[in-house]
């Protein structure tokens, strides 16, 4: 996830899953974060759960993937191009600045400007330049300073490290999604929906990092169990973010799989394997063979 000075779709679907809690005794039945193959008409590749923001120096990557990453062909992460920081910034700007709108704080609760007011300063921005953005930009903007309280990054994340990986062995790196496309999740929601992932953006920005440690435990023992779990219950009162963000990326890229060439490694937030119509389960509809390897 790239991230200073804001971050994309990838950065909110982690945002969304903040609020899981791991199951200690459950999380410690696992070995690593889930890693799953699929096989089709000749096809063979692997699916990896992925987290988009890490502490420096996490100790995720063990033997099983190390052999499957070894015995792919090609990457395949949710979109393509993110290491291009310059190139997504100017997307950003583009979809995101707009003329005319009211001040950022007249659209949060007046109970909440203090808190937005907090965040913006601890990120060093001001809440007057933050009102040129539409209300999910500068939510994602206003993400980032949470994320480096908590002293993690979309730098020390997975998709960097694979892409390093994947780029190192001469091996392609495509996408299911392009940049735009991410954007563009966000910029069709309608206004509500926008002012309520900014009102939850500050508040999540301000509750402390124990919810992130929470998750991060779920996300290293692989138990998707608890993802799912606590995934949908936080996210299934927000039909309107649900859909588009979560259920309709996974019904496109399902129909996508299948047309990749080689042997794919694919990479993908750890959301879109768990809970209903989630990613894995679309492709056994199809006729997939999907086998957890760790």
């Amino acid at each position: 996830m790239i991230r200073k000075p804001f971050i994309t779709v990838i950065g909110l679907v982690l945002l969304l899953l903040g609020a899981c809690k791991a199951d200690e005794r459950e999380a410690s039945r696992q070995t690593g974060p889930a890693l799953w193959k699929i096989e089709k008409d000749g096809q063979k590749g692997f699916i990896f759960g992925t987290i988009h923001v890490l502490p420096r120096d996490t100790d995720w990557q063990t033997q099983a993937l190390r052999q499957a990453m070894a015995s792919s062909d090609r990457l395949v992460l949710e979109a393509s191009g993110l290491d291009d920081v310059a190139k997504t910034q100017k997307i950003f700007d583009e979809m995101g600045l707009s003329a005319g709108l009211p001040p950022l704080a007249a659209r949060v609760p007046a109970s909440d400007r203090p808190a937005l007011e907090a965040l913006a300063e601890r990120g060093g921005m001001r809440t007057d330049d933050l009102s040129r953005y539409e209300s999910w930009a500068a939510a994602l903007r206003l993400a980032t300073v949470g994320q480096s309280d908590s002293g993690v990054s979309g730098d020390d994340g997975v998709e960097p490290t694979l892409t390093k990986a994947f780029k190192a062995e001469d091996k392609p790196i495509l996408g299911l999604e392009t940049v735009e496309d991410q954007f563009a999740l966000f910029d069709r929601l309608p206004e509500e929906v926008q002012r309520r992932l900014l009102r939850d953006t500050v508040e999540q920005g301000n509750a402390g990092k124990d919810d992130y440690v929470q998750m991060l435990r779920a996300w290293l023992a692989g138990d998707m169990k608890v993802i799912a779990r606590d995934f949908v219950a936080d996210l299934a009162p927000e039909p309107e973010l649900a859909g588009p963000l979560l259920t309709d990326r996974n019904r496109k890229w399902a129909a996508r799989i299948p047309l990749l060439p080689g042997r794919p490694f694919i990479a993908v937030g750890a959301a879109h394997l768990a809970g209903p119509d989630n990613l894995l389960t679309l492709l056994e509809q199809q006729g997939y063979k999907v086998t957890k390897i760790q």
